[in-house]
């Protein structure tokens, strides 16, 4: 499971430490541009080593990875947790307004009536 080496490819970290769901799709978002470590572009095959700094950006959020051991395996996610130290800045707030427009199931078609409310409430 732990690398005596001292070096892990850093697609192979990312699936191991449950950053991705998949190799592929780690080394798809090095390729992309995704990922980056200590601050610079990392291609699929460059080598991660404790205390590395591993920036991750996924579904419109970065995490912010610290290195603390290398693993080759895919581990369940507690053991995970513990090979970094997640530094990521807290995810934005999800907003509590419901979407304008909704209708209840049923209500059939807008009348004009509700039409321009609806688009007062847009802002159109």
């Amino acid at each position: 499971m732990e690398t005596e080496g001292g070096a892990v490819r850093i697609d192979a970290w990312i699936w191991s430490v449950r950053l991705a769901k998949t190799r592929s799709a780690a080394a798809a978002a090095c390729r992309a541009g995704h990922v980056r470590l200590n601050d610079e572009r990392a291609k699929p095959a460059q080598t991660v080593r404790p205390g590395d700094e591993v920036r991750v950006r996924q579904e419109g959020r970065e995490r912010v990875v610290v290195v603390k051991r290398l693993i080759r395996k895919r581990v369940g996610a507690p053991v995970a947790v513990e090979c970094y130290e997640d530094n990521s800045p807290p995810p934005p707030p999800r907003e509590a307004v419901a979407p304008a427009g909704v209708r209840d199931r049923g209500a059939g078609r807008p009348t004009k009536r509700d039409r321009r409310e609806m688009e007062q409430l847009r802002g159109r």
